[in-house]
């Protein structure tokens, strides 16, 4: 028997094809999300898109049989990146699904779920309860739903409006020429970059060639996989950007939510950076259109580097620190009327695109930077570079709670630190030398996630191992 409970995680579905997902499953869920989102919010359609992963066309044709079962409409985008099924259910004013596994191996397929205009679907508005109905659906081995006259399915491709949007968003006319490699990792980016960039010969309006790297869509992944995170999988890129004397070089994820940028040289440049640059480049277009610098929010998590808000306050602008994830920021961008958030995983999120991130815009920001001055990018973004980070490291460990409270026994009584569990365990010192580190337990795995930051190497080193000692000793 199926157990829901296992990979519908705390923000999306993400399971093994066809063990725990497959056409039943997926028909169970696309009836549930109907009944729970898009009947709830009164809403005539689901918008419903699919990654190039081989299992993706059954899932979705059963999931569409699913919305239509429960008398809803399906609008099937077809291939398409999450944020361009971000852009059509913002655009019509749609609940959405979006079937994609991200950067997970090829065996698995998932589905991100968002409310019309591209809100968030978390555990805690939503996700719960279409869980809850689809197990309910399934261990009764009925639709439930006997006697709706059933919806229509109908096919629509928004790539070429999705382009037009975001190319009205961050105007790259006016960029000095620039040799951008791209690695699509096989993934959605390759049906996107060229819609919105170009390829190599570049399109008309914009200076920028294109030279792509896998852009031929595969769910496979025949030369690495399709997570920029993992250093591993930018080797590629940075032999690419070095060989091909690239001004840059961007990769994306397998939906092609998220970007890493790497330098000139090939020298990665952090999602912290990018974010802060950013934030202040939105920051400065909002001060032109008239709004005062004090009334622009700017979400950033927890994990971020602590130059985010150093750099948003010196713009005039007021941060605001949420949780680790894509609902979270979301959220808080909405009560807060943010003009842009960002993560330290390189998801980059901005009110004019309903609050939801888009890898695709934060890389033209990236480009518009770039083109906007003579220096090269490692010069461009050296003031947004002031510490010194660990990356996430994670720890197996068997009690997660009474692990973070040994550590945190370890710290409460000192008088130059400040506790805070907003998301985890933040301990921050703000003296010299500064440091801060985080400790977070995964929501799927006995694992604690360590990120600790600090004013030079050999602090942050010192800190690190510290804690590491404190995590990892046994009782």
């Amino acid at each position: 028997m199926t157990t829901l409970a296992d990979f519908v995680k705390a923000y999306d579905v993400r399971g093994l094809v066809p063990e725990q997902l497959d056409v039943h499953v997926v028909h169970a869920l696309g009836a549930a999300f109907t009944e729970v989102v898009a009947l709830a919010d009164g809403a005539p359609a689901v918008v419903v898109g699919h990654d190039m992963r081989p299992s993706s066309p059954e899932l979705v044709e059963a999931f569409a049989a699913g919305v239509t079962a429960r008398g809803v409409d399906a609008l099937h985008i077809g291939l398409v990146s999450t944020d361009g099924l971000y852009y059509a259910s913002g655009a019509l004013g749609l609940p959405g699904a979006m079937f994609t596994a991200s950067h997970n191996p090829p065996q698995y397929n998932g589905i991100k779920f968002c409310r019309s205009g591209a809100r968030p679907v978390g555990r805690e508005t939503g996700l719960a309860s279409v869980r809850d109905l689809a197990q309910q659906l399934l261990d009764t081995g009925t639709t439930g739903f006997e006697g709706v006259a059933p919806g229509r399915v109908e096919r629509r491709d928004v790539l070429a409006e999705y382009a037009a949007f975001l190319r009205g968003l961050v105007d790259l006319r006016g960029s000095r020429p620039l040799r951008v490699t791209v690695d699509a990792g096989n993934g959605m980016a390759g049906l996107t970059v060229p819609a919105v960039l170009g390829t190599e010969g570049g399109l008309a309006e914009l200076p920028l060639r294109i030279d792509p790297l896998y852009f031929e869509l595969d769910g496979t992944f025949p030369n690495h996989e399709a997570n920029p995170l993992d250093p591993a999988n930018l080797v590629d890129l940075q032999e690419r950007v070095r060989s091909h004397g690239a001004d840059l070089g961007i990769a994306f994820d397998g939906d092609a939510d998220r970007c890493f940028v790497v330098d000139e040289a090939g020298d990665p440049v952090s999602p912290s950076a990018i974010t802060a640059m950013i934030a202040r480049r939105e920051v400065a277009r909002e001060v032109a259109a008239g709004r005062e610098a004090g009334e622009v929010a700017i979400v950033h998590n927890a994990i971020t580097s602590a130059a985010v808000p150093e750099i948003i306050e010196e713009s005039g602008a007021r941060p605001v620190r949420t949780r680790v994830g894509h609902s979270y920021v979301k959220a808080v961008m909405s009560e807060h009327d943010a003009a842009f958030g960002g993560e330290h995983s390189a998801h980059y999120y901005f009110r004019d695109f309903w609050f939801a991130d888009t890898g695709m815009l934060a890389a033209m920001h990236v480009l518009a930077a770039l083109g906007e001055s003579d220096a090269p990018l490692s010069t461009v973004m050296a003031p947004y570079e002031r510490y010194v980070a660990s990356g996430e490291i994670n720890s197996t460990v068997e009690d997660a709670d009474a692990v973070t409270a040994r550590v945190r026994a370890a710290h409460e009584d000192r008088d130059d630190v400040v506790l805070d569990e907003l998301d985890g365990l933040t301990v921050t010192r703000g003296g010299e030398p500064m440091w801060w580190f985080n400790l977070r337990a995964s929501n799927t795995e006995p694992l604690l996630r360590l990120n600790v930051e600090a004013a030079d190497t050999h602090t942050m080193t010192q800190v690190r191992d510290d804690v590491l000692m404190m995590i990892r000793e046994t009782r």
